[in-house]
């Protein structure tokens, strides 16, 4: 027989160490905040196509030093072409800096330059955190009506309220890394930081569903027979391989793209790196040991 591993008896070091870094997280999130970039508080977007061969990032970075251009990212294109952000609406600014990069690299030509307003960035990041909050909700919804079918001895809805709880704590660790990264790294985050967080609630809730669904097949195999922690318990042996083999998968990759993407998108694969660790780490050990918590409560009222 398998050797079966007592993951229900490690609930209580499992919310120690989430209930601290979640703390750690606000805390985090409180004092020092989100880095944003110019999706988030406005700035210009300047597209210039090079005459000769593209320069690297850090020698159009350094050409545009004396500047002191704020969130400046130099972003290489096809082409040879590259795109330049910075946090300013200023024209001048803009044909300074312009000025700056046709002197280092003659025959460079400025293709287009658009401005990101401050109020459409207000607004844009007002329908993000929407677009976050109606993902959970639906999400603790659809977990409800999918697991109706079990509603002893934990109600279905319970369920969904699991896989949610699962999910803030997923989504408060990432931000609250990026919040570490934004105020000792100048790490900045924007939209793709927002559709990274949406990615792990869509890939942390999938872990839950598949850990949920074989304790709802045991449930009905069951008959009555174990107990409740002893049913989850051996349903999460039985989907653990599963679950780290298929996290260890978009991990691999992810930290290939972290590696070897470019800057353009290094900083969404750390944040998928950070949630989808995490997201596993909860669909096991938190969303879980949740249903387990509501039962020993109601069994000793």
């Amino acid at each position: 027989m398998k050797k079966m591993f007592n993951i229900i008896s490690k609930i209580k070091y499992a919310y120690i160490f989430s209930g601290t870094l979640t703390i750690l997280s606000l805390i985090f999130l409180l004092v020092w905040g989100l880095k944003f970039d110019i999706d988030f508080t406005g700035g210009t977007r300047m597209q210039i196509q090079m005459a000769n061969n593209l320069p690297s990032n850090q020698e159009v970075t350094d050409t545009l030093q004396d500047l002191n251009l704020k969130s400046l990212i130099v972003q290489p294109s096809a082409n040879n072409q590259v795109l330049i952000r910075y946090a300013s609406e200023d024209d001048k600014v803009n044909q300074q800096a312009f000025s700056e990069i046709s002197a280092k690299y003659p025959g460079a030509v400025q293709l287009r330059v658009d401005y990101t307003n401050a109020s459409v960035s207000q607004e844009l990041k007002t329908n993000s955190l929407w677009a976050i909050f109606y993902a959970v909700v639906g999400i603790m919804i659809y977990v409800a009506w999918a697991f109706r079918k079990v509603s002893r001895p934990v109600e279905s809805w319970k369920y969904g309220a699991g896989a949610v709880i699962a999910l803030i704590h997923d989504v408060l660790i990432t931000t609250g890394v990026f919040s570490f990264l934004g105020h000792f790294y100048g790490v900045e985050v924007g939209v793709p930081f927002i559709a990274a967080l949406l990615t792990i609630l869509g890939f942390s809730v999938h872990d839950t569903i598949v850990v949920y669904d074989r304790t709802r097949e045991n449930l009905l195999k069951n008959s009555g027979k174990d107990k409740f922690p002893e049913v989850v318990n051996r349903s999460l042996n039985e989907t653990l391989v599963r679950s780290i083999n298929t996290s260890l998968t978009v991990i691999i990759t992810l930290l290939a793209i972290y590696i070897f993407g470019g800057e353009s998108i290094k900083y969404f694969a750390l944040a998928l790196l950070v949630g989808v660790t995490f997201g596993t780490y909860s669909s096991i050990f938190i969303a879980s040991a949740m249903l387990v918590t509501i039962y020993n409560r109601q069994s000793k009222k």
